[in-house]
């Protein structure tokens, strides 16, 4: 591969892992505000998943995918793993009143 080529690739890798931190930075927010939802729902007796909200959730996301050139399927995929998490977060956050980490890095 010729220096120019090297140049460009190491650009554009600077650029995806940019993305890949705000991404990361995104998820912490957003998780943040999933485990506000999942003690509220503890406190107020509700399910800690609300299947029709996932349904509803699912076609905006489909649709916003689609609007972005994004593979729907790759955002239905992405959203149900997100999804499960939260609700596992959720499920702790009733029975013991916190989420627990299962990285022993964070431990």
């Amino acid at each position: 591969m010729d220096d120019a080529a090297l140049a460009q690739l190491a650009a554009l890798r600077r650029s995806i892992d940019n993305i890949d931190a705000a991404l990361i930075h995104l998820l912490a927010e957003r998780f943040k505000c999933t485990q506000s939802v999942g003690r509220l729902k503890a406190t107020t007796n509700m399910p800690p998943s609300d299947p029709e909200r996932e349904r509803t959730q699912i076609a905006r996301l489909r649709a916003l995918a689609e609007e972005a050139h994004l593979d729907p399927a790759f955002a239905e995929k992405w959203f149900n793993f997100v999804v499960a998490e939260v609700i596992q977060h959720h499920e702790q956050i009733a029975t013991t009143g916190a989420v627990q980490t299962t990285d022993p890095a964070r431990s």
